[in-house]
């Protein structure tokens, strides 16, 4: 009879339901799953299974977020300036990437520049380290020098801190009760800069200003703001 399998048999042992013993963890005893049974006859395999780790004291663990997005990099330089010599420069952004690296490899700097990029209030350089107080000194100077940029609207170097939101609420949307005169972002934008608590503020984007409501005359104020450290 060795030599012949009952397929039948097999496949019947295939189908047949677990026992709650067999359905349980291995480290749970007989015993322990016999008096959950008992206490909750209605309760299937699985249950008995988490009523067990609880009254253990192994929960099932939270699950952990992932986050997909990345946060603010000190990799930054970040330069302030005027939309004139924004334009002016990122014409010429590759030229400037090889001359600024020339210009650190002679000083013999560890910093090297990935690329350049730009926005509304001036242009960002990345590069593969944290630039030291030199290579600031350095990428300062040269894009004051350049032919394309006019170096008194050009303002101090910054590394970048963090990056973060700010919601003003309960601003009048008419400025002097005048619903001809409408708060605009060149409004907030010159507020903020004599405020001096954003004295180390740097604006990622223009300020974008919503009117409540039809029937409000009040606003909100959206600022997408980055921390930055001065030079």
């Amino acid at each position: 009879m060795k030599y012949f399998k009952n397929s039948k048999s097999d496949d019947n042992s295939k189908l047949a339901p677990k026992s709650y013993a067999q359905a349980s963890k291995q480290n749970i005893s007989t015993s322990e799953v016999i008096k959950i049974k008992e206490a909750f006859p209605s309760i299937n395999a699985k249950k008995i299974n988490q009523i067990n780790n609880i009254v253990k004291g192994n929960p099932k663990p939270k699950p952990h977020i992932q986050m997909t997005t990345k946060g603010p990099s000190r990799k930054q330089v970040i330069i302030p300036m005027g939309n004139d010599n924004i334009s002016n420069f990122m014409k010429n952004s590759l030229i400037h990437v090889f001359n600024i690296n020339r210009f650190l490899r002679n000083a013999k700097s560890e910093i090297l520049v990935d690329f350049i990029y730009s926005d509304l209030l001036g242009i960002t350089i990345v590069t593969n380290k944290v630039s030291l107080q030199l290579d600031l000194l350095i990428i300062e100077n040269y894009v004051k020098s350049s032919n394309d940029i006019d170096a008194l609207q050009v303002e101090v170097l910054r590394l970048l801190q963090s990056k973060s939101y700010l919601k003003i609420i309960g601003i009048p949307f008419f400025l002097h009760g005048n619903a001809q005169d409408c708060l605009t972002p060149n409004n907030v934008e010159n507020i903020i800069k004599q405020n001096q608590i954003f004295n180390n503020i740097t604006l990622v984007f223009k300020p974008h200003v919503i009117k409540m409501s039809p029937k409000l005359d009040m606003a909100i104020v959206w600022i997408n703001i980055w921390d930055c450290q001065d030079r």
